[in-house]
């Protein structure tokens, strides 16, 4: 079942997305009940949003939505049309962080919490910083437009650019500061990306005006990550969702490599749904394999590489790093909570 459903592609009936199960249920007259719970539409379902609340949810808006600080004005349908796509990116994301077991605190729970300023450059005729900062991702809802969007990847010489990967990227920057909690694990990672606490500012300049430096690829994941080492963690932390939730959707649909059929190496490749329990090199190698038959997948389309993308040595250390504090992260009682539904919970 595609996430994005709002109705069954075979009976057309309505449906909703349970969160806490992670299932599809179904709903009559904008509510179902699951486990003696009655659970509500979110209220923006009109906008395509298809996750189910607790009732009692502040303004009967589902966790995601909850996480959205700012969008546009209630009048303007245009932007609104394009938050949807970036919205439903948006609960990608969060499902994947759920799978993974890391963290989230809501923007308005906690100072540096989590949150989403979803603005159009288009609606405000200026343009719009797609960044983070203390906990909050900005996104330009212009970019949910394909030819504005492959537009800037042409122009920028970026091999990828979508919206989930921008969501991926951005909250890496958040996850750098949640999950590195002591000293050891900063000077792991700044052994690794470099010192975060060097000019900003500076790097800007300097990569703008002469780019990435000569033989970068053997040391980065991309030409951007070579700016600073926070922007380096961020786009290796997005490189660790987008292999992570690749082989997950592979696992679940029972995508795998047959040794005997694709003559590609003299074992089986099988996906696993998580690798929280093993070790990195085992996520890395079925990557491997598996990256090359998408690749080919999509070139027998006549699309690029699914990932066009090289994990060189010095790549794979740093998804190591990334790997060891992901799977080392647990929750607490209350970040289980907030990742669900924090304020339901409290009103149930």
């Amino acid at each position: 079942m595609y996430l994005d459903r709002l109705t069954c592609p075979n009976c057309e009936a309505e449906l909703a997305y349970h969160i806490l199960s992670r299932q599809f249920v179904g709903i009559r007259n904008g509510q179902a009940v699951v486990d003696g719970q009655t659970w509500y539409a979110c209220s923006n379902r009109e906008w395509e949003c298809n996750w189910l609340v607790w009732e009692g949810a502040p303004a009967g808006r589902c966790f995601s939505c909850r996480l959205t600080r700012t969008r546009p004005d209630g009048d303007d349908t245009v932007a609104l049309e394009k938050l949807a796509k970036v919205e439903e990116g948006k609960r990608r994301l969060l499902l994947q962080l759920g799978e993974l077991g890391l963290p989230i605190v809501p923007w308005d729970v906690a100072p540096g919490g989590l949150g989403f300023d979803l603005i159009s450059s288009l609606s405000l005729g200026r343009p719009v910083i797609i960044g983070h900062a203390n906990g909050i991702i900005t996104i330009d809802l212009a970019e949910s437009l394909d030819d504005r969007r492959e537009a800037l990847r042409v122009r920028l010489g970026e091999p990828y650019r979508t919206i989930l990967g921008h969501l991926r990227h951005e909250v890496g920057h958040y996850f750098q500061n949640v999950l590195l909690t002591d000293d050891a694990l900063w000077a792991r990672c700044r052994d690794l990306f470099g010192d975060e606490r060097t000019s900003y500012q500076d790097a800007i300049k300097r990569h703008y005006a002469m780019g990435a430096p000569d033989g970068w690829q053997q040391g980065f994941i991309s030409e951007y990550a070579t700016m600073h080492p926070w922007e380096d963690f961020a786009e290796t932390f997005a490189h660790y969702l987008h292999i992570t939730g690749t082989l997950q959707t592979a696992a679940a649909i029972g995508i795998h490599l047959d040794a005997a059929v694709t003559n590609l190496r003299d074992t089986d490749v099988v996906p696993r749904e998580s690798y929280r329990d093993e070790q990195v090199q085992q996520l890395l190698t079925d990557w491997e394999w598996m990256s090359q038959a998408f690749n080919r997948i999509n070139r027998s389309m006549g699309f690029g590489d699914l990932y066009p993308f090289d994990l060189t040595p010095a790549v794979k250390r740093k998804l190591g790093f990334i790997h060891d504090i992901v799977t080392r992260a647990p929750l607490t009682t209350d970040e289980q909570r907030a990742l669900a539904l924090p304020a339901e919970a409290e009103s149930a």
